[in-house]
C-alpha cells in the first residue's frame, strides 16, 4: 500500500512537473552563465533550479549562475502577475556569458508556470535578452494579447541568435515589436507575422541590420498607423526580396525607411494604395543599390513628402515608375531619384501645377538622365505670388549633374528659362500642346 502511495505522489509531482513551461536556459559550451540586471529599481520575482525544480533559489542582481557543463539546465519563473519590466526605461535584462539556448515560455515570470496569453503591463519584456551575444536560440511567445512596448527591442543586438520564436499574436499594439530583432545578424529567417491590424510602430526597426536575413514573412494588413512597418528591414544587406504589400492606406511615416540600404535587394512589391499620408514611404528604398526596376505606384491621393528620397541612392536604377497623381503638394518628390545614375529616362509628371518643393532636387546627380517631360505651364504655382520677398524656387536643383545633353518635353506655355533649377543647359526644347 506505501509502495502504490508513493507512486501515485512521484507520478503526480512528475505531471506537475510536466504541466509547467518553465523558461529554460540550456548550455551550448562549457562554463555557461547568466544574471540579471535591474533599471530604476525595477525588481521582479525570479527564482531559478539546477535539479528541474526540485529546489529553487532567488536569483537577484548579486546572482551569477554558472552552467557548468554543456547540457546543463536551469528553470526560471517568477511571480509577477502586474508585469516583469514596466517600461522601457524601467526594466530588467539578463546577461550571458558562454552559448545558451532558451526554450519553454517566457510567460512563466510572470505566473510562476508559463500558462498565461496576455501579456499584463507596458513593456513588460523590453530589452529582456538585449545584447545577450550569447544566446542561440530564443524562448517561446505564446501571448496573443499583447500590450504597448511589450517586446521592445526585446533581442536586440543579439548576434549569435540563429532561431526566432514563433509570434502567434494578429492584432498588435505600439510598439510592441520595436526594435525586437535589431541588429540580430546572424538571424536569416524572421517568424511569420499573421497580423491584419497595426498599430503604430508596432514593427518599427523590427529586424533592421539584421544582415544574414533572407526569409522575411508576408504582410497582410491593409491599413498601415503611424511609423508602424518604417525602419523595419533597413539595413538587411542579404535581402533580395521584399514582401507584398497589400495595403490601401499608407499612414504618416508608415514604410519610411522600410528597406532602406537593403543593397541586395532586387525584387519589390507594387504599392497599390488608394491613399498616401504624410511621409508615408519617404526613403522606403534609399541605398537599395541593386534594385533595377522601380515598383508601380498607382495612387494618385498623395501627400506631403510621401515619396520623399524613396529611391535616392539607388545607383543600379534603369526604369522608373509613372508617377499619376495630378495634385501635388509639399516636398511630394524632393530627392526622389537623387543619385539614379543608371536612370536615363524621367517618368512623364502630369500635373499641370507644381507645388512647394515638389520637385526639389528631384533628379539630382542623375547624371545619365538625358528626357524628361513635364505639363505645368509654370514654374511658379499659383498659390505663390510673384511678389515674395525672395524667390522660391519649386524646381530647385532638380536637374543638376544630369547628362550634357538631352531633350526637355513642354507645353507651349512654360517659359523657356535655362539654369539649375530650370531647363539644363545644352538641353533642347520641345513644346506640345496640354
Amino acid at each position: 500500500m506505501f509502495k502504490t502511495l508513493l507512486t501515485l505522489f512521484l507520478l503526480c509531482a512528475t505531471c506537475a512537473l510536466h504541466a509547467t513551461n518553465y523558461l529554460t536556459f540550456t548550455a551550448e559550451a562549457d562554463n555557461s552563465s547568466f544574471g540579471i540586471i535591474n533599471a530604476e529599481s525595477n525588481n521582479p520575482t525570479i527564482q531559478y533550479s539546477l535539479d528541474k525544480g526540485k529546489k529553487w533559489r532567488r536569483l537577484d542582481t548579486n546572482t551569477v549562475v554558472t552552467l557548468a557543463k554543456k547540457g546543463d539546465m536551469a528553470l526560471l519563473k517568477g511571480n509577477n502577475p502586474d508585469g516583469f519590466s514596466h517600461g522601457i526605461s524601467k526594466y530588467t535584462s539578463f546577461t550571458m556569458t558562454g552559448s545558451i539556448a532558451a526554450s519553454g515560455s517566457v510567460m512563466s515570470l510572470i505566473d510562476n508556470k508559463g500558462d498565461s496569453k496576455v501579456i499584463p503591463c507596458r513593456g513588460c519584456f523590453s530589452d529582456l535578452f538585449a545584447k545577450c551575444t550569447s544566446l542561440v536560440k530564443a524562448p517561446e511567445l505564446p501571448a496573443t494579447e499583447l500590450s504597448m512596448d511589450c517586446y521592445w527591442a526585446m533581442f536586440a543586438s543579439c548576434t549569435n541568435l540563429i532561431q526566432a520564436p514563433e509570434l502567434p499574436a494578429d492584432s498588435m499594439k505600439s510598439g510592441c515589436y520595436y526594435a525586437m530583432f535589431a541588429g540580430c545578424t546572424n538571424l536569416t529567417q524572421a517568424p511569420k507575422l499573421p497580423a491584419t491590424k497595426l498599430a503604430d510602430a508596432c514593427y518599427r526597426s523590427m529586424f533592421s541590420n539584421c544582415t544574414s536575413l533572407t526569409d522575411v514573412p508576408d504582410l497582410y494588413a491593409k491599413e498601415m498607423d503611424w511609423g508602424s512597418c518604417s525602419h523595419m528591414f533597413a539595413g538587411c544587406t542579404s535581402l533580395t526580396q521584399a514582401p507584398a504589400l497589400p495595403v490601401t492606406r499608407f499612414g504618416e511615416g508608415s514604410c519610411w525607411r522600410m528597406f532602406a540600404n537593403c543593397t541586395s535587394l532586387t525584387e519589390v512589391p507594387d504599392l497599390y494604395a488608394e491613399k498616401m499620408d504624410w511621409e508615408s514611404c519617404a526613403e522606403m528604398f534609399v541605398g537599395c543599390t541593386s534594385l533595377v526596376k522601380a515598383p508601380s505606384l498607382y495612387c494618385t491621393n498623395i501627400n506631403n513628402r510621401c515619396y520623399k528620397r524613396m529611391f535616392k541612392g539607388c545607383t543600379s536604377l534603369e526604369q522608373a515608375p509613372e508617377l499619376p497623381a495630378t495634385e501635388l503638394y509639399a516636398n511630394c518628390y524632393t530627392e526622389m531619384f537623387d543619385s539614379c545614375i543608371s536612370l536615363k529616362q524621367a517618368p512623364d509628371l502630369p500635373a499641370t501645377e507644381i507645388a512647394e518643393d515638389s520637385y526639389t532636387r528631384m533628379f539630382k546627380n542623375c547624371i545619365n538622365l538625358c528626357s524628361i517631360k513635364v505639363c505645368f505651364e509654370s514654374w511658379y504655382s499659383n498659390r505663390q505670388t510673384l511678389l515674395d520677398c525672395f524667390d522660391h524656387s519649386f524646381t530647385k536643383g532638380w536637374l543638376s549633374n544630369v547628362a550634357y545633353s538631352g531633350t526637355f518635353i513642354c507645353p507651349e506655355e512654360l517659359p523657356e528659362e535655362f539654369e539649375e533649377n530650370r531647363i539644363p543647359e545644352g538641353w533642347k526644347v520641345e513644346k506640345v500642346k496640354n
